[in-house]
């Protein structure tokens, strides 16, 4: 019987240790891949500047099956990720040191991109209003973040200093819409200070959301 027993156990563990090596790679953190970008006149939202050769679109991370592409839940946290494209059709570079770039809601509240510490903040301090963000099984170095999802923050923002001519750059902005039940409808987006080469300012940038929203919807 004590054969049995310890031949049991033997199993038992045995089975365990080898669920454990196939659930290692889920907990394992997911590795963010950047979005190809396309031109941004081929997205729906975007705001063309002919004359000045530079195109500005959205394209809003608002829903789930897009969403995971990331390993943090933005939207648990109360903030939306927009894929931000900008190409320059131009002969020349245009700069965006000095830009500013705002999302402005049917209501008019005006919500400026969200630091790498804000979102930081977030991460660790949820609205108690809303549902606690998914915990991720990490080890935790700067403020409570996981160093994997402190990566996918860092490399996924959109960073762009300048738009070399007939290039495209992007990347993504998160907007803290938390208390907002429908933060798109009726918003625009704004991007304002771009520059050409001659340091002159292009004519800002207005892109409507309802154009990402009333888009149909791709096979």
């Amino acid at each position: 019987m004590l054969s049995r027993l310890r031949h049991s156990s033997c199993v038992h563990v045995s089975v365990l240790a080898g669920l454990l090596l196939l659930a290692a790679p889920c907990f394992a953190g997911k590795h963010f891949v950047m979005p190809t970008p396309q031109a941004a006149r081929s997205y729906p939202a975007h705001d063309e500047h002919p004359n000045e050769g530079v195109t500005v679109a959205l394209d809003p991370y608002d829903m789930a099956d897009k969403a995971s592409i990331f390993s943090v839940r933005y939207s648990d946290v109360g903030f939306v990720p927009i894929f931000i494209i900008v190409t320059n059709d131009s002969d020349q570079p245009v700069s965006l040191t000095e830009a500013t770039a705002q999302l402005v809601t049917m209501d008019r509240s005006k919500i400026s991109a969200a630091t790498e510490e804000d979102i930081y903040r977030r991460i660790t301090r949820p609205p108690s209003t809303g549902p606690s963000p998914t915990p991720l099984p990490w080890p935790k170095k700067k403020g409570g973040v996981a160093k994997d999802a402190q990566d996918e923050i860092l490399n996924s923002r959109f960073a762009a200093r300048a738009i070399e001519p007939h290039s495209t750059q992007s990347g993504f902005m998160f907007f803290d819409v938390a208390g907002i039940s429908t933060p798109l409808a009726g918003a625009h987006f704004y991007l304002n200070r771009v520059l050409d080469a001659k340091g002159h300012e292009l004519m800002y940038f207005d892109v409507p959301l309802e154009k990402y929203l009333s888009a149909p919807t791709k096979p």
